[in-house]
């Protein structure tokens, strides 16, 4: 059995029968993990050890934990600052804000895969233009080079953590003010100027970057449909003018940006039409067995065999890595932060 296209939600903090059930479907690829699926490190090991065992290759287990206000697990968790503030520190001091962003980016998969988590949708590349709320802090900068600066530190200290970088998301969504959770954002620029949105996505490309989460955004420039339904954008543009070979992950079919494409089996299949390797439905298990029924058999080996590259490598136990002299640095790296004049880490 290879990977499949879907990655689901569960309801709590263990797998039910039905979740067994569920994700031993071919269609299935992976879980992802929120808050109200976690107790504590212990139970999430277990939970993790739980899904991963339900059948070969492993299921991806996931999570969004960014930092900031983004962030699923946060007791017993370092608490990680927004990524805007680690931008703030690199305008302060460069050297020191590069050491932050690499800090964060080492503690944060350390941490999940001491407790088995895959990966983590992580670094977000969108560029803080002022307009965009959902993303906000959640940006390094609105510089496109300093993102990608800060952004490739963010991700070669994941890697050497053992968990693969997913950029997002493409190809911007810091230039809109609508947040595609509610609705469908229209970003009406003109390529020429969409380009410098593209500069991070295109220089974490070039340096191997391993998954690219897709934007619920229209650019009607360019094409009619978001990004995540758009051959042109995920073809064309990401794997074409990018030549990017990583994953592509379409964003959340339930959120309302992508409710214009039909219901969740019609987003699913123009989706993956469109490119992407892996969808996500959350917060909806009555469609996402919809999906899973109306899909019925669905072959891509090469989505599959990209897939696979993104299982978490290295798993130090957390009593390991707290004792290790490498997490004693990123973490004092991180607490020194916040007493730098005129930051501050409570985001």
């Amino acid at each position: 059995m290879t990977l499949g296209p879907l990655m689901l939600d569960i309801e709590g903090p263990e797998l039910t029968a039905e979740d067994r059930e569920l994700l031993v479907h071919p269609l299935i690829g992976g879980v992802i993990l929120f808050g109200r699926n976690y107790l504590d490190p212990g139970q999430l090991q277990k939970l993790s050890d739980d899904i991963h065992g339900l059948r070969t290759p492993a299921l991806l287990v996931a999570v969004d934990q960014e930092g900031g206000r983004v962030q699923r697990f946060r007791k017993d968790f370092t608490g990680l600052p927004a990524a805007h503030l680690v931008g703030r520190q690199s305008d302060l001091d460069r050297k020191q804000g590069l050491l932050l962003a690499e800090s964060c980016g080492w503690v944060m998969a350390a941490e999940l895969r001491a407790c088995g988590v895959d990966l983590s949708f992580a670094p977000v590349l969108d560029l803080d233009s002022g307009l965009s709320e959902v993303i906000g802090d959640r940006s390094f900068h609105s510089d496109p080079n300093r993102v990608a600066e800060l952004a490739g530190a963010y991700m070669r200290a994941m890697k050497s953590a053992g968990m693969a970088a997913v950029g997002k998301h493409w190809p911007g969504h810091g230039a809109v003010s609508g947040d595609s959770h509610l609705a469908l954002p229209r970003d009406r620029r003109e390529y020429a100027d969409i380009l410098e949105d593209i500069i991070p996505f295109q220089k974490l490309a070039d340096r191997g970057l391993a998954g690219v989460m897709t934007a619920h955004v229209v650019y009607p420039q360019l094409d009619l449909v978001p990004a995540s339904f758009s051959s042109y954008w995920i073809n064309d543009e990401l794997r074409g003018k990018l030549r990017f070979n990583g994953v592509v992950f379409a964003d959340d079919l339930s959120m309302q940006g992508a409710a214009g494409a039909g219901d969740l089996a019609d987003r699913a299949r123009a989706a993956l039409a469109a490119g992407a390797d892996m969808i996500m439905v959350c917060n909806d298990r009555s469609g996402a067995i919809r999906v899973v029924e109306e899909l019925s058999v669905y072959d891509n080996p090469v989505s599959a065999l990209r897939l696979t590259r993104l299982h978490g490598q290295n798993c130090a136990p957390r009593d390991e890595l707290f004792a290790s002299e490498r997490w004693q640095e990123a973490i004092a790296i991180i607490n020194s932060a916040e007493h730098q004049p005129g930051l501050s880490l409570d985001a």
